[in-house]
């Protein structure tokens, strides 16, 4: 079969290896659809893998081909999303149903292969029945969707509340439906790209903030602001989040920037003075794993509450892939979710 293997940062290669043999808790799932995260750019670009070789793709969708003995509930042709974390089960954490949290934990895609290949081994407890009514592209988002919900789930959205979303990529973009389906009275999307904020307006945002031309600080000044998500990761943005919410307003950081942060001293005054919450999000799984998240991502594009559709910028074959990596080190891209397909 085919797969991207990485080697070094910035070596990408599209190899003939062997399909996987499975063991008796594991189905082989032939990919159907495997979309490139944030995460991967990085890693496939800057840092490279955790061993040489990797077989890169931890979102994805795909049909059972192979069961083992042991994976009752299971069958060939059941469609599936797959959540790639793979916890201990045995720590503190997982122990108390924090399994994002966990302390020795695996994860296709970056510390075991992944998806971006023909043919993919996944453990049963991972996978996720996906019904006729969503695509295979659809079921590749599934773990994006479920990181906006437990980003909004840590920020405590409430019916009613107005909600912020800053950075307009897929996870945003699935934060802005979410936060509507979710009962808030006003969604905002902010972003430095038109392009982003013209989906974010389709996908029902009711107001959007070009930031490279609007001060989002000064024009959400007399707004009572009870939410913001970070999707950005930007230093810039993150100040932005804190100076933006309002008195008892939550503040949650999802987006990952590996950079210094530095609160303006108007910022800290807002922290201090508006009694503001900051929390981090990360990833997106709850007990009974994969979580709460998953089921309701799944349950909300079944009932088309979440449109998947204009979150994809881009299609390509799996041959392609390299090119691809190379086309977003050289910002020759505005995109949103690239989606790869393994099947020729």
């Amino acid at each position: 079969m085919k797969a991207v293997k990485l080697y070094e940062p910035g070596n990408l290669k599209v190899e003939d290896i062997d399909t996987p043999k499975i063991s008796s808790e594991e189905v082989l799932i032939q990919v159907k659809a495997v979309g490139i995260c944030g995460s991967d750019i990085p890693r496939a670009l800057v840092k490279g893998a955790y061993f040489q070789g990797l077989t890169l793709g931890h979102e994805f969708a795909g049909k059972i081909v192979e069961c083992g003995r042991d994976t009752d509930g299971w069958e060939v042709d059941d469609r599936v999303t797959i959540a790639p974390l793979v916890p201990c089960r045995e720590c503190e954490y997982c122990l108390q149903g924090k399994y994002g949290l966990c302390d020795t934990y695996s994860y296709y895609g970056s510390r075991t292969d992944g998806a971006m290949a023909e043919y993919i081994k996944v453990h049963k407890n991972n996978l996720l029945r996906i019904p006729d009514s969503i695509s295979y592209d659809a079921g590749a988002m599934v773990d994006p969707a479920a990181n906006a919900v437990h980003g909004l789930w840590r920020g405590d959205l409430q019916k009613g509340d107005t909600a912020v979303i800053i950075g307009l990529g897929a996870i945003g973009l699935f934060a802005v439906q979410f936060a509507r389906e979710m009962g808030a009275k006003e969604v905002i999307a902010i972003d430095i790209f038109e392009e982003k904020l013209a989906i974010a307006r389709t996908l029902g945002a009711d107001r959007v903030i070009h930031s490279k031309e609007i001060n989002p600080i000064e024009a959400l000044a007399n707004t009572k602001v009870n939410v913001v998500l970070d999707t950005s990761g930007s230093p810039i943005a993150q100040n932005q989040a804190v100076s933006i919410a309002d008195k008892m307003g939550r503040v949650v950081f999802l987006g990952i920037s590996n950079k210094e942060l530095t609160l303006s001293s108007t910022a800290v005054d807002q922290l201090l003075r508006n009694e503001l919450g900051i929390h981090g999000s990360w990833n997106s799984f709850s007990d009974p794993f994969p979580g709460k998240e998953w089921e309701f991502a799944i349950d909300c594009m079944a009932r088309g509450k979440i449109l998947t559709e204009p979150i994809i910028s881009h299609r390509f074959q799996i041959d392609e892939t390299p090119s691809v990596f190379e086309k977003i080190k050289n910002k020759e891209l505005i995109f949103n979710k690239i989606l790869i397909y393994p099947e020729e």
